[in-house]
């Protein structure tokens, strides 16, 4: 660990760092990477009152406006960079990977530039920019640490993401992300099983599987069927209660995932699986490497093997080239395929993708219109799916955050099994003494809404956790890198010590 700076008293004095992240769970998670090395490096997380010693940027590169989010945002920081010279600004992620110099060419006052393939080096970078008084830009071409080897300082006292591959193989015409991540890299069976149990050894309730292709799993070491293993072993891992996986592509999907889902009792009967689109025409012209049919036999095998399976999706409007004909045949699959809720995108030119060049980009007055038809309907399905539901008896692991009128309306929110959002209310002869987030309680659903659900009676039932005596007491994860490089399944030979850690 790295001296303290003095304070003009001559005491001891951590610097602060704040994390902004932009982007998708990976970015979240790559940020959690971020926290834990800094920590180790002798940083605190700032008050969010005053301006921390470093500000770091973790940024994406998949919207049109990432861009002019980010530089916009620098400029805002100027100011204050001018009034205290000596805190950092730090950007990483797509985005530095992208324009990599040129972002001290538009904002000088950046001190360290890093990429998606070095986030490991970002505390070395600070102390070199801080020790040179000039700015720092490393990017490198290929992976040089898997992520996984690097500390994590976790968002969540129950609820994790454990990265399971990297990178992607596939060469979709609209995404910038292969170009950025590189080509897959998948991590062995045993490193993955270590971090999730030191992270249930944590009181962690739920793991979610994180991989650009995460059912692409296994393709660097030959197994085919390593994801559907993989789940099947995570069912084994005492004390895990909940696992999810994002996101799956329909191409890879096969029946043994379907299977460990149907048959692994702690894996959620939950599916996100991006469409895209549904005209098979526009599909060749993205190159995704399935067609409509296909998509839709998969989502009636999920839900033969798991009727109550809530499946929710991404869907691009405006590709260029799209006609009238190609919109409707995606509103023709979202009709069929009932998603219980639906990321939707409005096309974006993203430099450096074969889409960027393709003729027939859409006028914006057309996507525009296209986009709210299409979440008009997507809105009415989920409403209608949502109020199915009305009357189930639902088990919630309790959130933070996600309700944000859980004040004013005295609620408390969580997410069911199958990930629905559900507003519920904290009372009852059942309630042992308070719910916490991290708790894990049992309620009726009496509403359904189109993007969350409401379950305003008595609680049936209220289980205090591990997860819950952390969140209440302010504790998050800390675990360290996991390197195990076993080649097969089954309990990990050696676990490392997980290491509790206080936010504050």
């Amino acid at each position: 660990m790295e001296p303290r700076p003095r304070t003009l008293e001559g005491e001891m004095s951590a610097r602060t760092y704040q994390i902004r992240t932009f982007g998708c769970q990976m970015n979240v998670h790559d940020s959690e990477r971020l926290a834990g090395q800094l920590e180790d490096a002798g940083y605190v997380p700032g008050d969010g009152e005053t301006t921390p010693d470093l500000i770091v940027f973790n940024t994406c590169a998949v919207r049109e406006n990432a861009d002019n989010k980010l530089y916009g945002t620098l400029g805002h920081l100027r100011p204050q960079k001018t009034a205290k010279p000596d805190m950092q600004i730090a950007v990483g992620g797509c985005l530095a990977q992208k324009d990599r110099g040129e972002i001290v060419k538009r904002a000088p006052w950046v001190d360290v530039v890093f990429g998606t393939h070095n986030i490991g080096a970002l505390p070395t970078l600070l102390e070199r920019a801080r020790h040179n008084a000039e700015a720092e830009v490393e990017i490198l071409e290929a992976l040089e640490t898997f992520p996984s080897t690097l500390p994590a300082r976790r968002e969540s006292a129950y609820a994790c993401w454990v990265s399971i591959s990297v990178g992607c193989n596939n060469t979709c015409t609209f995404c910038i992300v292969p170009a950025l991540r590189g080509k897959e890299r998948d991590r062995r069976p045993g490193e993955i099983l270590a971090e999730v149990e030191a992270l249930v050894a944590e009181g962690v309730l739920e793991v979610t599987l994180l991989g650009q292709n995460v059912n692409s799993y296994g393709v660097e070491f030959g197994d085919r069927l390593a994801f559907g293993k993989l789940l099947r072993a995570c069912g084994g891992v005492e004390g895990l209660e909940r696992v999810r996986f994002t996101s799956p592509h329909p191409a890879a999907f096969t029946e043994d995932v379907i299977d460990a889902m149907a048959e692994t009792p702690n894996v959620c009967h939950q599916l996100h699986m991006p469409l895209q689109s549904g005209s098979d025409r526009v599909l060749r012209e993205m190159k995704r490497s399935y067609r409509s049919a296909r998509y839709l036999k998969i989502l009636d095998r999920v839900r033969e093997a798991m009727p109550d399976a809530a499946i929710t999706t991404d869907i691009i409007v405006g590709f260029p080239g799209e006609t009238e004909e190609d919109f409707q045949a995606t509103l023709d699959v979202v009709a069929q395929a009932r998603f219980s809720s639906a990321f939707t995108f409005q096309y974006s030119i993203r430099p450096g993708t074969p889409a960027a060049e393709m003729a027939g980009q859409l006028p914006k007055e057309v996507v525009q219109e296209r986009y709210e038809r299409l979440v008009k309907l997507q809105n009415d399905i989920s409403w209608e799916e949502n109020k199915k539901v009305v009357g189930r008896r639902v088990e919630l692991l309790v959130a933070s955050g996600e309700g944000r009128k859980d004040t004013e309306t005295h609620r408390m929110s969580g997410r069911a099994r199958d990930g629905r959002l559900v507003h519920f209310a904290p009372t009852g002869p059942l309630v042992d003494r308070a719910v916490r987030p991290g708790d894990v309680v049992e309620t009726v659903v009496t509403y359904g809404a189109p993007h969350h659900l409401v379950a305003d009676g008595d609680l049936l039932s209220h289980r205090r956790t591990k997860a819950g005596d952390n969140s209440e007491a302010g504790l998050r994860p800390k675990t360290n890198g996991v390197t195990l490089g076993l080649p097969g399944f089954g309990a990990p030979a050696v676990a490392p010590e997980p290491v509790s850690g206080c936010a504050l």
